[in-house]
């Protein structure tokens, strides 16, 4: 949802920006906080920087508070996505998904002088490439997981 708003608003303004910035970013807290992998902890500090980005309601504050929350939870996942190699089947997506988090908070502060429609496409840009890796990785958990049949097992 947030891709969508951010490719298809043409003009948004900083309260658009700060308004779907934020929820995105309690979104995603929640979908930490019920994740295994990522600490609570790291949830919390995603789940502030919505807040952060909904209080503020500036290109400024939304852009640091999503640079705070993205990075967190990037550098969480890239740790966990190492420290899991070789043992875990989503290791490797982890690893991927931190560093395009870290990518996408890294390059928030270079946009803000260009205003909400700038930073909505950077900050959407690594949504929906995390959401397709995400959905990708689903699906292939999905197929990999499926019990073979008993005709091809003989």
């Amino acid at each position: 949802m947030f891709g969508a708003v951010t490719v298809f608003w043409g003009s948004p303004s900083v309260h658009v920006l700060a308004w779907a910035t934020g929820l995105y970013l309690l979104a995603t807290a929640g979908a930490a906080f019920l994740a295994v992998s990522v600490p609570a902890a790291v949830a919390v500090v995603v789940a502030l920087g919505g807040v952060g980005a909904l209080i503020t309601q500036s290109d400024t504050g939304v852009a640091v508070s999503a640079l705070v929350g993205l990075l967190v939870l990037g550098v969480s996942e890239l740790v966990q996505g190492f420290r899991q190699r070789g043992r875990h089947v989503l290791a490797r997506d982890w690893m991927i998904s931190g560093v395009v988090g870290i990518g996408t908070a890294v390059a928030l502060p270079f946009f803000i002088s260009l205003g909400a429609h700038a930073l909505l496409g950077v900050a959407g840009g690594g949504a929906i490439i995390s959401g397709v890796l995400w959905v990708l990785s689903g699906l292939s958990l999905r197929h990999d997981g499926r019990t073979p049949s008993a005709e091809a097992v003989n």
